[in-house]
């Protein structure tokens, strides 16, 4: 778990490197993404973000996040020889203000910018934004160069340097390619939930349509001041911190 300073977590993030990959087998993830089996089809009418609050946000809460993450998406069980960087999905932070000591627990995972460096830089198109604004990366495409590792300014991307075992049918994986937070796209795509804001029985996080007026986030947004971690890079995150 990581601590840092209020003022460097908002405006400073880091980054990664760079390598060779093989492709996965298995279900398409593009197909998958784009064609939702059991809802409507994605268009640009929504924007799916999430809202979390530190101040309610706990570490247990967090925990509780990561496990379900890991459950769901099955990654987090590999063991690395190499000591490179190991799956992390979405993070537990300390966010230390050096003016107060007051210390904010926080859940960092893909931000799902409306302009996503990562996309940007990809150069087979194996990084890609839905309509609804879900920022992905289909294994099928991805030859495991990095740049979008590199790119993200929230180090939320990591690569897969062992073999695997025991995937999860809605998400493939793979050894050399880059993986991160899908918000859970495969469950999104039926009506539910992201599994880490299913994973907190408070109003820490709320998931939803950001452009929906009657929707709780879009609501709670309208009340309460919210941030976006390196607001600065005018990326127009869909994950939001209250709270920091």
């Amino acid at each position: 778990m990581k601590e840092l300073n209020r003022r460097e977590f908002i405006k400073n993030t880091t980054v990664a490197t760079a390598s060779v990959a093989t492709v996965a087998s298995g279900i398409s993830l593009t197909t998958f993404a784009a064609d939702p089996k059991e809802s409507d089809p994605v268009t640009n009418e929504k924007r799916w973000g999430m809202l979390i609050d530190a101040n309610k946000l706990s570490e247990v809460d967090i925990d509780d996040m990561v496990n379900a993450c890991q459950e769901e998406q099955g990654w987090g069980g590999e063991v690395h020889s190499t000591g490179d960087q190991k799956s992390g999905w979405i993070k537990k932070v300390k966010v230390r203000d050096t003016a107060t000591q007051r210390v904010s627990n926080l859940a960092l995972m893909c931000q799902h910018c409306e302009e996503p460096p990562c996309v940007d830089v990809c150069p087979t198109n194996a990084s890609m934004k839905r309509e609804d604004g879900i920022v992905l990366v289909d294994k099928h495409r991805c030859i495991g160069c990095r740049y979008c590792m590199m790119a993200c300014p929230y180090d939320a991307r990591s690569f897969v340097h062992e073999d695997l075992t025991d995937q999860k049918e809605h998400m493939p994986r793979g050894k050399g390619t880059v993986e991160s937070c899908t918000m859970c796209v495969h469950k999104v795509d039926k009506g539910e939930q992201p599994a880490c804001a299913q994973a907190v029985s408070s109003d820490a996080v709320i998931f939803g349509d950001l452009l929906d007026p009657t929707s709780n986030i879009h609501q709670t947004l309208k009340n309460v001041q919210s941030t976006q971690i390196r607001a600065d890079l005018n990326l127009n995150t869909g994950v939001r911190y209250s709270g920091i």
